[in-house]
């Protein structure tokens, strides 16, 4: 079998995974231990993404043509791919995560949502929360409102409800008009004063 042959399915899993990715992350993972290579790929299976290890080539054969084509820059010494199909962030929140573990764990650049961006940019991106904590940050400002509502009509009902609201403000009612009533017959003397001035 020619070399070609044998390089060929691997550049083809490789074109797989990138195709319908959210986002491509590569890193120099040199220098980790056995240990703390098999806790960031179970990390990374927790979020959700695909961790491997691959030859810079066959990396370069399927870049071309695609998003990740200008990660070929990136392709310098030792490089494994972390790819996710649901979650743009997810790869770089969890590799910035672990590199604050193992600083020997390098990110070098990746294509996030047809974006390329450096070491920098990823970890930039690291800092953005996950969609679940995007809707749950929302749902919580939302229901906040309700919440208060809820806690005012509980203190009203508490006190006596509606009607003890309405008691100063039937008495106010019934004040003004008494007031105005009383006003009135002073403005007409006010009023016929005037001309008697004259």
């Amino acid at each position: 079998m020619a070399k070609v042959e044998l390089k060929q399915p691997v550049v083809q899993e490789i074109s797989e995974r990138i195709k319908d990715a959210q986002s491509v992350v590569l890193v120099d993972h040199r220098g980790l231990t056995v240990e703390q290579d098999t806790q960031l790929r179970r990390e990374l299976r927790e979020a959700g993404v695909t961790y491997k290890v691959y030859k810079n080539t066959m990396m370069n054969f399927a870049f071309k043509g695609t998003a990740c084509e200008e990660l070929a820059q990136y392709l310098e010494g030792p490089s494994a791919m972390a790819v996710s199909n649901e979650d743009a962030t997810a790869p770089a929140r969890a590799l910035a995560k672990f590199a604050k573990k193992a600083p020997k764990l390098e990110i070098k650049g990746g294509v996030v949502e047809g974006t390329v961006y450096d070491a920098a940019g990823i970890a930039n991106i690291a800092s953005i929360p996950s969609r679940d904590e995007l809707i749950s940050k929302l749902l919580g400002s939302l229901q906040s409102p309700i919440t208060n509502f809820a806690r005012v009509m509980n203190q009203l009902a508490e006190k006596g409800g509606a009607s003890a609201c309405d008691a100063p403000a039937e008495a106010a009612a019934e004040e003004a008009p008494a007031a105005e009533a009383a006003e009135a017959p002073a403005a007409e003397a006010a009023a016929e004063e005037v001309p008697a001035q004259e």
